[in-house]
C-alpha cells in the first residue's frame, strides 16, 4: 500500500480494497475449474457431444456439408467454426473434426473425410489445407430439425451469431459414441456401445418407466469398441452399467495357427480400443529383444486397407497357449478402459448409470417433440390462416377485384379488403400478391385441397400435444427408424473371464437328492433317480446301510444353492451343494469330515439351502430359527450366517445335557410348531421370539411333559394352505389342518397332536405339507418309499392315523422329507434292500384300514391334554 501522504482524501484511501488472498483464489479457482468443466472438458448428457463437436456440426450444416453434396476443404470448415462459434486453437477444431472422421476413434463416425486423416498407428492426419470432409448420414441426425426451434441458442463470442446449446439428436449419442476428457477436478471417460442395443434398451425404458438396470442389460451386454477384440469378463461392463463406474478388459482377437506341419504363430486381427497398433509392436519387440518375453522368433506387422493382421512366430520348442498368455500379461494386447460415466445435466457434472443415461435422453427428446409439434402447429396455423383469406377473396371474387380496381393505393386496397370481408392484415396482403393465374379453377381447387390438408395435420398436432403416450409412441418410432437404418451387429465379442468362470458355471442347475447317514456320510443323486411309489409299499433302496448306520436326513436342493450345516453342538458350517460328492441311488456316500471340518464326534443335526448368500434384501428379510432337544428356541438374522468361514462359526450356545435337533428359515411372520416324543404340539407366533446375537441361548419354545421326553422336530407355517403331517416310530401317520392347533403362548405344554400307543411308536417326525408335495420316508435299514401327500387325508389331532410304510421285524422309521409332487407314479416293484429280495405283497400295496379309534376323535381328550 502506498505510503500516506497527507495530501490524499478519504475518498481516495476508500478506492483501495484490502481482500483475503485465499479466498480470492478459491473464488477464481472455481469460477476456472466450471468453465472447463461446462465449456470444454464434458459432454452434455442430451446430445453427448462437447462444445467443440457441437459446434462443428454446426458449422458444417451452416456450410450445408450434407451427406449427398460435395466435400469441402478442412481449412474452409475449421475457419467457419472458428470465426463463427469456437475462439480458440486451430488445432483443437482440426483435431475434434478429424477424430469425428476416424472409424476406429468413434463406433458411428460423424465426419466423411476425404484425404490423410491418420491411422491407428498413430500416424498425424494431413495437414487441413489438404483434406476434405462432409457431414455422414448418421450426424444429419443428430441436427434433424434444428431450425424448428427444438432447442434452445445462445449468443456467440461475440455475441454477433447464435449457437445451439445442444442438437436435437434423434438417439443416445452419449452412450453409442462414448466420450473422454479431463477437467479439472473430475473427468469422463465412457465406452462406446452397440446402437441396436442402446436403441431397445431405450425402447424397453420408455414402455416400462420403472424398468431396473439389470433389466436393461438384458438388451445391453457392454460396450462395443469400433475396433473389435473381446471384453474379458462380465463383471467389469455389468459393475459399469450399474453403478456408471467399472474397469473393462479388453484383449485382442488372436487365434493359433499351425504352418509347415508343426511350426505355429499367433495371428492378431483386432486390437484392443484406443492401442496404437505400431507402438504395441515395438515395445513387445523390446520385451523379446529383453529376454523378458520367451518364445517368439519374429513379429510382423503385414496390416493392410483390407485390415489388421500381426504376426507372432513361434520358436520350434515353445507352447503358442503360453506364449499368448504372457503376451497378454505383459503387452498391449490386453488392455483396460476405465468406465467413468460423468456427463452435463442441467449443467451439473454427475456420475450416471445406464438408467439415468438412457432416461436423461428421452426426457430430452421429449421436450424436442414437444418443442416441434408447436413450431409445426404455429406454421400450419399461419398458413391456414392465409389460404382462409384466399378463399374469401376466390368466394367474392368480383367484388374483390372491382374494390382493388376502384383503390388508388395499395394500402387503400388492403384496408378496403379488411373492413369490406373483416380480413386480417396478413390475409390482406395475401390476397394482393395473389398472381392471376390463381384465379383459374385448377388454382381455386388446389387452395381448397391444401386448406383441407392443413386442418388435418392441425387437428393431428394438437392431438400430439395433448397426449403424451402419443409423443412416447412418435419418438419410439424415430429411434426404431434410427435403428433399421444404421444399426449393425456387435463387433466386440464378450467372454467369461478365468476368475468368473467357476466351478458352477460348468455344472447344470438342477435339483438333486443329498442323504446324510447318521454317521455322517453325505451325497448328492440326481432327483429323477426317485419314484413315487402308492402308500403302504415296500419302497425302493435308497443306500447300502453299513452295520448300525442309517440315512438320517434327507434334502432336495439345486446344484447352486448354498449349504447351511447345523452340528448337535450349535457349530454352522458352510458348503455348495455342487460340491458334495456325487453318488447313486444305493452309494454310502462320502464322510462330511472330509469335506468339510466338522470334528469327528460332532452329529449334523439340521440342514438350511439358501438361494444366495449376496443378495442383501434377502439376507435382511430372513431369519434362522433353531430349536433343541430340550425345547429351546432361538431366532438370528440370516445377515450373521452371510460371511463363511472354512472352520465354521457358533450359531447358538447350548446348555449342558442339550442338543441342537432342528434349523428352519423363516420370513419372520411365520407360526412356529414345536412337537414332543409324548405326541404333543405347540403352535405360536414367531413375532413372540425376537432376534438374538450368534452366541445367544435362546428362550423356552415348549415345556417337556418329563425328563425322558424330547422335542422331536419343529416347523415353521406360512400359509393356511399347509397341513401338519406327523409320524410315529413304526410308520403311521396323518394330516391335520394347523387351524386345529390353537396359537398359545411359547413356552407352554401345547395340545395332542397323534395318540401315541404300542402300535404307532413314540412320535419320531413332524413337517408342514401341501397336496402340491410327495412324502419320502427312510427307515432305518436304508429303504426308502415315496407316497403323494394328497393320498393322506386330512384327520384331528388327536388320532393314532393310518399306516404309511409296511415295516419288517424289528426296522425303524429314521427320518421323514418332503419333495415336490411327481405326477410319473410307477407301481411296487421287486427291490433289493441290504441284499435281501423283497417281494412287493398285498398288505404292502393296499391302504390299511385304521382301527375304529383312529378315524374318530376321542371324546373329551382334549381336556386331558391341553394345559
Amino acid at each position: 500500500m502506498a505510503e500516506d501522504t497527507g495530501n490524499e482524501t478519504p475518498q481516495n484511501e476508500d478506492r483501495i480494497i484490502s481482500i483475503n488472498i485465499d479466498e480470492e483464489m478459491r473464488a477464481a479457482y472455481i469460477d476456472y475449474s466450471m468453465s472447463v468443466i461446462v465449456s470444454r472438458a464434458l459432454p452434455d448428457v442430451r446430445d453427448g457431444l462437447k462444445p467443440v463437436h457441437r459446434r462443428v456440426l454446426y458449422g458444417m450444416l451452416d456450410l450445408g456439408l450434407y451427406n449427398n453434396k460435395s466435400h469441402k476443404k478442412s481449412a474452409r470448415i475449421v475457419g467457419e467454426v472458428l470465426g463463427k462459434y469456437h475462439p480458440h486453437g486451430d488445432k483443437s477444431v482440426y483435431d475434434a473434426m478429424v477424430r469425428m472422421a476416424q472409424d476406429w476413434s468413434l463406433r458411428y463416425p460423424f465426419v466423411n473425410g476425404q484425404g490423410n486423416y491418420g491411422s491407428i498407428d498413430g500416424d498425424e492426419p494431413a495437414a487441413m489445407r489438404y483434406t476434405e470432409a462432409k457431414l455422414e448420414k448418421i450426424a444429419e441426425e443428430m441436427l434433424a430439425d434444428i431450425n424448428k426451434d427444438t432447442i434452445d441458442f445462445q449468443l456467440n463470442f461475440d455475441d454477433s451469431l447464435e449457437e445451439p446449446t445442444v442438437l436435437p439428436a434423434k438417439f443416445p449419442n452419449l452412450l453409442v459414441n462414448g466420450a473422454s476428457g479431463i477437467a479439472v477436478g473430475m473427468a469422463t471417460n465412457m465406452a462406446p456401445h452397440n446402437l441396436t442395443e442402446i436403441i431397445n434398451a431405450t425402447l424397453a425404458l420408455i414402455d416400462n418407466r420403472q424398468i431396473e438396470v439389470s433389466e436393461l442389460m438384458n438388451h445391453v451386454k457392454g460396450p462395443d469398441f469400433p475396433t473389435g477384440g473381446i471384453i474379458y469378463g462380465y463383471e467389469g461392463p455389468r459393475e459399469a452399467l450399474e453403478t456408471g463406474r467399472g474397469r473393462v478388459v479388453i484383449r485382442s482377437r488372436a487365434e493359433i495357427e499351425t504352418y509347415n506341419g508343426e511350426r505355429e504363430r499367433i495371428i492378431v486381427t483386432e486390437v484392443p480400443y484406443q492401442v496404437n497398433k505400431a507402438l504395441m509392436i515395438e515395445r513387445t519387440a523390446e520385451l523379446v529383444n529383453d529376454k523378458k518375453l520367451e518364445g517368439i522368433s519374429a513379429i510382423r506387422d503385414e496390416s493392410n486397407r483390407e485390415g489388421i493382421r500381426v504376426v507372432y512366430e513361434i520358436k520350434r520348442d515353445a507352447n503358442a497357449s503360453i506364449v499368448l498368455n504372457n503376451l497378454y500379461k505383459y503387452t498391449a494386447l490386453q488392455t483396460s478402459f476405465s468406465v467413468n460415466n460423468i456427463a452435463l445435466v442441467h449443467g451439473r457434472p454427475m456420475l450416471l448409470n445406464l438408467k439415468d443415461l438412457i432416461h436423461h435422453f428421452v426426457e430430452h427428446r421429449h421436450e424436442v417433440v414437444i418443442r416441434r409439434t408447436k413450431f409445426e402447429l404455429a406454421e400450419a396455423e399461419k398458413r391456414a390462416h392465409i389460404l382462409e383469406g384466399l378463399l374469401i377473396a376466390l368466394d367474392h371474387l368480383d367484388e374483390v377485384i372491382k374494390l382493388i380496381r376502384a383503390s388508388s393505393t395499395p394500402d387503400e386496397a388492403r384496408e378496403g379488403l379488411m373492413s369490406q370481408f373483416g380480413l386480417s392484415d396478413i390475409q390482406a396482403r395475401a390476397i394482393l400478391d395473389m398472381t392471376l393465374r390463381r384465379l383459374t379453377g385448377l388454382e381455386r381447387d388446389k387452395i381448397r385441397d391444401e386448406y383441407d390438408v392443413l386442418m388435418k395435420q392441425i387437428e393431428y398436432l394438437k392431438s400430439i400435444l395433448a397426449d403424451e403416450g402419443l409423443r412416447m409412441q412418435i419418438i419410439k418410432d424415430e429411434l426404431v427408424e434410427i435403428r433399421d437404418k444404421y444399426g449393425d451387429e456387435r463387433k466386440t465379442e464378450m467372454v467369461h473371464s478365468s476368475a468368473e468362470m467357476q466351478t458352477e458355471d460348468f455344472i447344470e442347475d438342477e435339483d438333486v437328492v443329498i442323504t446324510i447317514s447318521r454317521e455322517g456320510y453325505i451325497k448328492r443323486t440326481s432327483l429323477t433317480e426317485y419314484r413315487r411309489q402308492g402308500r403302504g409299499g415296500k419302497g425302493s433302496i435308497g443306500s447300502n446301510s453299513r452295520d448300525a448306520d442309517f440315512i438320517e436326513h434327507l434334502l432336495i436342493a439345486s446344484n447352486h444353492n448354498y449349504m447351511l450345516f447345523f452340528t448337535e453342538s450349535g457349530q454352522c458350517f458352510w458348503l455348495r451343494v455342487f460340491e458334495i460328492p456325487e453318488g447313486t441311488r444305493t452309494s454310502k456316500g462320502r464322510a462330511i469330515q472330509n469335506i468339510i471340518n466338522i470334528p469327528k464326534e460332532e452329529n449334523i443335526k439340521a440342514y438350511i439351502k439358501l438361494k444366495s448368500l449376496k443378495d442383501k434384501e434377502y439376507l435382511e428379510n430372513n431369519f434362522i430359527i433353531m430349536c433343541t432337544r430340550k425345547g429351546v428356541i432361538k431366532k438370528t438374522s440370516l445377515e450373521a450366517y452371510s460371511r463363511p468361514r472354512a472352520n465354521g462359526i457358533n450359531a447358538i450356545n447350548i446348555n449342558e445335557g442339550d442338543s441342537l435337533l432342528e434349523a428352519t428359515l423363516t420370513t419372520g411372520s411365520s407360526e412356529i410348531v414345536m412337537a414332543l416324543q409324548s405326541g404333543r404340539a405347540i403352535r405360536f407366533n414367531e413375532s413372540t421370539v425376537r432376534p438374538m446375537g450368534r452366541t445367544a441361548t435362546g428362550v423356552r419354545g415348549i415345556s417337556l411333559d418329563s425328563d425322558n421326553d424330547e422335542v422331536v422336530g419343529m416347523i415353521s407355517i406360512d400359509d393356511k394352505e399347509t397341513t401338519v403331517l406327523v409320524v410315529s416310530q413304526k410308520g403311521y401317520g396323518k394330516r391335520t389342518d394347523i387351524e386345529d392347533y390353537r396359537v398359545t403362548n411359547r413356552g407352554g405344554k401345547g395340545v395332542k397332536t397323534l395318540n401315541v400307543t404300542d402300535k404307532t411308536g413314540k412320535l419320531v417326525a413332524i413337517k408342514g405339507v401341501t397336496d402340491k408335495e410327495d412324502l419320502m420316508i427312510i427307515n432305518k435299514s436304508g429303504v426308502i418309499i415315496r407316497i403323494a401327500v394328497a393320498e393322506l387325508r386330512t384327520m384331528g389331532r388327536a388320532t393314532q392315523g393310518v399306516r404309511l410304510i409296511t415295516l419288517k421285524g424289528n426296522d425303524e422309521i429314521a427320518s421323514v422329507a418332503t419333495v415336490d409332487h411327481d405326477d410319473d407314479e410307477e407301481t411296487d416293484d421287486v427291490v433289493i434292500a441290504d441284499g435281501e429280495l423283497i417281494e412287493p405283497s398285498a398288505e404292502a400295496s393296499e391302504t390299511e384300514t385304521p382301527e375304529k379309534a383312529e378315524g374318530e376323535e376321542p371324546k373329551g381328550d382334549d381336556n386331558k391334554t391341553e394345559e
